[in-house]
């Protein structure tokens, strides 16, 4: 069996078990609930994708003896003494647009777009976030 359906929330939580391993092997793995189904992803897999298909774009530039960040079409920004230290402020502007977005900007018609990189961001530790953006492999 290479996918894994439940089409209730019951049924899935009787097996519960069944649909974590499913996910983890990379099956497809949905529940449907009401008229919405969700998919059960493994966090690493779905991470791992959206890193390769969400390119950061983040543009460095040197300035005033410091680093500055930024990433078009994004209202994020981080400067630093060092181009480490630019980098290490963008991952914690990232962290707030993520919480500013699931808060309040995923319905705002520039930002309703942006899940797939808001995904990226909850889902990464702050090395991989560094990796992201710098455009360097895992």
């Amino acid at each position: 069996m290479a996918s894994l359906h439940y089409e209730s929330y019951t049924e899935a939580r009787t097996h519960l078990k069944r649909l974590l391993d499913a996910a983890a092997r990379g099956w497809t793995a949905t529940v449907r609930r009401d008229k919405t189904r969700a998919a059960v992803v493994d966090a690493e897999r779905l991470r791992a994708f959206l890193a390769a298909v969400t390119p950061s774009r983040a543009e460095v530039v040197a300035e005033g003896g410091g680093w500055s960040v930024f990433i078009p079409g994004l209202p994020v920004a981080a400067d630093g003494a060092t181009f480490e230290e630019a980098i290490d402020e963008m991952v914690g502007a990232l962290r707030e647009y993520a919480e500013d977005w699931q808060d309040h900007l995923l319905d705002a018609p520039n930002h309703r777009e942006n899940w797939g990189l808001v995904q990226l961001i909850e889902l990464s530790d702050d090395e991989e976030l560094r990796r992201w953006l710098t455009g360097q492999a895992p």
